[in-house]
């Protein structure tokens, strides 16, 4: 071999031996170009156009958008006020389960990520997938090791999501019970009660896989290519179940359990306040329970992909109060208020909070080049 063929060799040696770019640490590439960002939003547009002009014709309910003109300014205002107060509250959940002193995250950095990724939930994928990549991307820039990004995130979603299907049963139950007054079909109650509580019981079991799974795997496999697929695959479940054991040591720790607690139930409080007084900003009250209840089964719908769920959480929550027995005119107008308030409001100051934190994600870098930005240790 001539000094040229070795000096390849050895080349070829330092490149495959180098570490690689981790492709899920690149910026989400939904937000890489604006132009994008913008053709997104004109579709949403035209979509959110369509459900609010077309949808009332087509349910033979001409007078819905006039009755949304002739709603109450005051309590529209108590609805963009409850807004203002879910987005603070999903900023505390986010520095409950993140820990401002692990990033040393500021009061703005946080603001930035959490509304970006709620842009992002809103915008792209379903179930707030969107989002999730987003956050977990920024947490990355932030400085956390990739295993300790994945399990935040799960621990995250754990927290959030827990109030979700715990309200879903406690509501269900106590209105099929008859303990809160109103209507209490099956369909509405005890099936998605049932369905939160097997969900939950999933969410235990996946708490049980060994923290040394990749490890037992890596000893029964041995070496070569099985083994690296084995090692990949299992990290799914691992980070699963350590994100599951992590929120549980939130749970424990008083400060980080409290802000990420009140911070989970605030924000969906928040939001159904928000469904409460759309329907109040047109004369109609709804009975706790069934608001309860009937906003976090209409919201399953969320999980269908579609650009900021539209069509598909309307539907669903349009479906939900329709079958409680409120006169449908008056349902698609105050869950059309609730969309437009709730959803897409919060989505231009979400765009401006990306771009402010690509900013933010340039500070972080230049300040780890000079040393004057600590990586956090894990917890």
């Amino acid at each position: 071999m001539d000094v040229s063929e070795q000096q390849q060799a050895e080349a070829e040696l330092r490149t495959a031996s180098a570490p690689r770019a981790d492709s899920a640490d690149a910026e989400p590439s939904f937000f890489e170009d604006p132009a994008q960002i913008l053709k997104t939003l004109v579709i949403v547009l035209l979509l959110v156009a369509a459900i609010y002009v077309f949808l009332p014709q087509f349910a033979g309910i001409d007078d819905a958008l006039a009755q949304m003109g002739r709603a109450d300014r005051a309590w529209i205002g108590v609805a963009i006020a409850c807004t203002l107060i879910a987005f603070g509250s999903y900023v505390a959940l986010f520095r409950g389960v993140v820990g401002e002193e692990d990033l040393q995250l500021r009061w703005s950095e946080s603001y930035q990520i959490t509304m970006a990724g709620l842009a992002a939930s809103r915008l792209f994928s379903a179930g707030g997938a969107g989002g999730i990549v987003l956050t977990y991307w920024a947490l990355r820039k932030a400085g956390m090791e990739r295993k300790e990004s994945g399990e935040r995130m799960v621990a995250f979603l754990v927290v959030l999501y827990a109030v979700y299907l715990l309200a879903l049963i406690i509501f269900g139950v106590l209105l099929r019970v008859g303990v809160l007054p109103g209507q209490a079909p099956v369909s509405i109650t005890v099936i998605p009660a049932a369905i939160a509580a097997a969900v939950i019981l999933v969410i235990a079991l996946l708490a049980m896989i060994p923290r040394d799974l990749q490890d037992r795997l890596a000893n029964r496999t041995g070496e070569g290519r099985t083994a690296r697929i084995a090692h990949k695959l299992a990290t799914i479940p691992a980070t699963l179940a350590g994100g599951i054991r992590r929120a549980g040591t939130f749970m424990q720790n008083p400060s980080r359990g409290l802000s990420a607690s009140l911070g989970a139930v605030g924000f969906w409080a928040a939001n159904i306040a928000i469904l409460w007084a759309s329907f109040k900003a047109l004369g109609v009250t709804v009975p706790f329970g069934e608001i309860v209840q009937g906003f976090f089964v209409g919201m399953v719908a969320n999980l269908i992909p579609a650009p900021a769920g539209v069509g598909a959480v309307d539907g669903g929550l349009i479906g939900v109060f329709a079958i409680f027995g409120y006169p449908l005119g008056i349902v698609i107008a105050a869950v059309l208020i609730y969309r437009l308030i709730a959803f897409y409001l919060p989505i231009p100051p979400g765009i401006i909070a990306f771009f402010q934190l690509r900013g933010t994600v340039a500070r972080w870098e230049a300040e780890r080049s000079d040393g004057s930005r600590r990586t956090p240790a894990p917890i």
